[in-house]
């Protein structure tokens, strides 16, 4: 049986998790990258290094397949983060229903083009908003008419 060694990087190139929702709100008014299995947020995070975070929701599927699915982003983002990512920027990768299905050199093929999208300020355009805010109309039922 064959034991793959494990490489660490120093600990001045070794990207930071993100660990606070705050960051994760922050990195979404950001620029976003669209891909087949991800989509990447970059935003620049004020001098604070290189982070990285990772969110799958239960949309995707159970536990077993959004941890699987995570645990793929993180060798993903170890491996290319360092060499592509952008500095002092928070890097937060969104899950998509056909990123755990997807081939692993294809998935880091994509991520290195939508960092050098990021890189050059070519994110795709913004989401709708979910909500509009024009007031609420009242749901009240109709009154009963006057007899």
């Amino acid at each position: 049986m064959r034991v793959a060694a494990r490489t660490s990087l120093p600990e001045e190139i070794a990207p930071a998790v993100l660990t606070r929702r705050a960051d994760f709100v922050a990195a979404n008014r950001g620029l976003r990258v669209a891909r087949p299995g991800f989509v990447l947020l970059a935003h620049a995070n004020g001098g604070a290094g290189m982070r990285f975070g990772i969110t799958v929701t239960k949309r995707i599927g159970n536990a077993v397949v959004r941890n699987r699915m995570k645990r793929r982003f993180r060798a993903l983002v170890r491996e290319i983060l360092p060499l592509h990512g952008l500095p002092d920027t928070d890097h937060v990768l969104i899950g998509r229903d056909t990123g755990i299905e997807r081939d692993f050199s294809r998935l880091r093929d994509e991520l290195v083009a939508a960092l050098g999208r990021a890189a050059a300020g070519k994110g795709d355009p913004p989401r709708k908003p979910r909500h509009s805010n024009s007031p609420r109309i009242s749901r009240t039922p109709n009154p009963a008419p006057k007899r």
